[in-house]
């Protein structure tokens, strides 16, 4: 038995594709770019988290670098060596301990997707009503301008580059070395009462 054609097909011509044929074409096409951006967008947040797991702590305070992800560092040198710490400040100790080595790549979390960025590349943002990981004087980093300064509006500080940023920590290290201090002070007592 042969089958009817359907309206405006004549025979041995495909058949026009039907509303529903389109609609589930476009169903199945909407679910495969889904799962493309899930699945990319899950294996590029595990790479970006993969330093964390490599260097669990800061080297230099202790601190847990997933807990401050918005604020760690990486360092990478031209020798295969590589430092990870919770923050600018932890860095600048690190850089400053290794004065003959040549960093070839330093990473800094941005500060509200967490993800690894180039630092030297980072807008970064110094200063404002947040305190800051290891520092009176806060310095955040942002992959977008947009997003410093849209951080600065909700919080104060100034847009900066990350020379100005290293330049801040090391002006503020004396002063953020005596707070450190102090407060482990204060938690060494609290734990021996």
């Amino acid at each position: 038995m042969l089958s009817k054609p359907s309206q405006g097909a004549s025979p041995g011509q495909p058949k026009k594709p039907t509303k529903g044929g389109v609609e589930m074409k476009r169903g199945i096409l909407f679910f495969l770019v889904v799962a493309f951006v899930l699945f990319t967008g899950t294996f590029f947040l595990a790479q970006a988290q993969e330093d964390i797991q490599k260097i669990a702590s800061c080297k230099y305070c202790g601190m847990d670098r997933a807990k401050f992800a918005h604020s760690r560092m990486l360092i990478e040198y031209e020798d295969g060596a590589s430092a990870g710490t919770c923050s600018i400040h932890c860095v600048a100790v690190d850089l400053s301990l290794n004065i003959d080595k040549t960093p070839k790549t330093i990473g800094v979390g941005d500060y509200n997707t967490k993800t690894l960025l180039d630092a030297e590349k980072a807008v970064w943002v110094i200063g404002g009503s947040k305190p800051g990981v290891m520092t009176k004087r806060a310095k955040w980093a942002f992959a977008e301008k947009g997003a410093a300064e849209a951080f600065v509006k909700e919080n104060q500080g100034k847009v900066a580059t990350f020379d100005e940023a290293m330049k801040a920590t090391y002006e503020d290290m004396n002063d953020d070395t005596k707070m450190i201090r102090e407060r482990r002070k204060m938690r060494h007592m609290k734990k021996a009462d």
